[in-house]
């Protein structure tokens, strides 16, 4: 499939998706959105993909919303502007419930949806130059599509602050308030982000998607709750069963790599 605001490069098992649109800063508009969409739904339908790493290309990750794209928005109806609404929920949402761990590659700008956009993905890594910031109200607007994405990065009582104040989020306060997981300076950002990646691929294909909804369940649940400890039983021996778990430990025990590990 062709883009017209992304390009898809591979490396092994690990796609970089590339938002490209570098004279706009990477903006969001409905055009980037779409093609996100669509990038995402086939590189989890394609088993050579393990790992997805969303980058920008130029100077920043992304800044956000088109102003295009917001000021047409803005002589919308209500219909038209929930129609808009829906396709960047359902982009958001597409990265956030990737089956393949998706990494985010960040430097320079990464403003308000740049901040969701981070927030989507399972594991952000940073420039200590990057910038964040959550600026939906300084223009009448709040940060609702992206607003579960980052309370739950960051917290309730950062989101409270940073939801309201709108205040530049340096990279080392972003790290600190769980919004990135590591800070490397620029000339090391893509040799940390290709480290990480390797250490994804050695993880079992369905294993790190089964992870990713043991966490789902595990969000409103409790250590005192005795019908969630039983379902992570039914789960962990569910899982012991499968080929890949029984490949995996032969692999362990046979002190070889497993299957899934491509040279």
């Amino acid at each position: 499939m062709t883009y017209s605001t992304l390009e898809i490069e591979r490396a092994g098992q690990v796609a970089t998706v590339w938002m490209n649109r570098p004279e706009l800063h990477n903006a969001m508009n409905e055009h980037l959105i779409a093609d996100l969409t669509a990038a995402f739904r086939i590189l989890n339908e394609d088993a050579g993909v393990r790992v997805i790493v969303l980058a920008g290309r130029g100077k920043s990750f992304s800044a956000g919303a088109d102003l295009d794209w917001m000021r047409r928005a803005a002589g919308y109806s209500e219909a038209q502007n929930l129609d808009d609404a829906r396709k960047l929920a359902a982009m958001l949402k597409g990265i956030y419930r990737s089956k393949k761990p998706v990494i985010a590659r960040i430097h320079g700008a990464a403003m308000a949806g740049g901040t969701g956009l981070t927030a989507v993905c399972d594991i952000a890594i940073a420039t200590d130059a990057a910038k964040f910031a959550l600026t939906e109200v300084r223009l009448g607007l709040i940060p609702a599509t992206i607003g579960p994405y980052v309370a739950d990065a960051i917290g309730q009582r950062q989101a409270r602050r940073y939801f309201l104040t709108a205040e530049r989020i340096d990279a080392a306060t972003a790290e600190r308030i769980g919004l990135v997981h590591e800070v490397v300076p620029a000339e090391a950002l893509d040799t940390r982000v290709a480290e990480v990646a390797a250490e994804l691929v050695r993880g079992g294909p369905h294993a790190l998607t089964a992870a990713k909804e043991l966490l789902a369940d595990l969000r409103q649940g409790s250590p005192l709750d005795d019908t969630l400890l039983d379902d992570t039983a039914h789960t962990i021996a569910a899982t012991r069963v499968t080929d890949e778990a029984r490949e995996g430990l032969a692999a362990f025990f046979d002190k070889r790599p497993p299957q899934w590990i491509k040279d």
